[in-house]
């Protein structure tokens, strides 16, 4: 099975798994804006797609979307009129709908074949957002990734392993079961290690963890269910 690997400005990741996306697009959506730096970094090489309000991170920075996606209830009008004017394709839809514009753009990335995605703008804010926005990805048609340059989110599912090298050391490491349980959880490299554990949902108490010094890789194993793998640097 071929080697997978995955790059952010604060680590690479990779797995002989489909955790870890060979190629990706970037959906930048409307939570807490990325750093700009950051922005123009993980855009390389990334079809970039702005969800709604995501529109006006890409503004700021100066990156044109490939496409915009949306009921453009958040975007700024300016914003918005000035992508139509420039040609930039449109997926409009009214704000009464049943779908979340992030859903709405994970769907519309599948069914135009990317691959996966890399989301970007989908932490701080509010929390519905982001809880709406995190078992979205998990349960989406492609593979996700969920990243800042203070967060970022892997998921694992049945079978799948993961190993993390950081070049910032991280704050704290969370594995997060995203089904009733997480079973046959293991992670080394790490302070308080697991060997084929059992996470359940409802007591997620596998949080705040650390590397072990003088470690920069850690990795993480999951025989069954769906786990986020979470990583934070300073304050989020």
């Amino acid at each position: 099975m071929s080697e997978h690997r995955f790059h952010l400005p604060q680590l690479t990741a990779v797995s002989a798994s489909p955790a870890v996306p060979q190629e990706t697009g970037l959906l930048v959506s409307g939570g807490r804006a990325p750093d700009i730096r950051w922005l123009h970094e993980a855009a390389r090489g990334r079809r970039l797609i702005a969800v709604d309000h995501g529109l006006d991170a890409c503004r700021k920075a100066g990156l044109r979307p490939a496409s915009l996606i949306g009921d453009g209830d958040s975007a700024s009008p300016l914003a918005w009129e000035q992508a139509k004017a420039s040609g930039i394709p449109i997926h409009a839809y009214p704000p009464e709908k049943d779908d979340t514009d992030t859903q709405l753009a994970l769907t519309i990335a599948h069914e135009e074949g990317m691959p996966a995605a890399l989301l970007t703008g989908v932490f701080g804010g509010r929390f519905d957002h982001a809880y709406s926005t995190i078992f979205s990805c998990a349960a989406a048609p492609l593979r996700c990734v969920l990243a800042d340059e203070c967060e970022a989110l892997f998921y694992l599912k049945d079978g799948e392993n993961i190993a993390i090298t950081c070049h910032v050391r991280p704050k704290a490491i969370s594995l997060l079961p995203l089904t009733p349980l997480a079973e046959g959880v293991t992670a080394d490299g790490v302070h308080w290690p697991l060997a084929d554990a059992t996470l359940p949902q409802l007591l997620p108490r596998a949080v705040s963890n650390v590397l072990e010094p003088p470690q920069d890789t850690f990795r993480v194993s999951l025989r069954q269910g769906i786990l986020g793998v979470y990583l934070v640097w300073g304050d989020a």
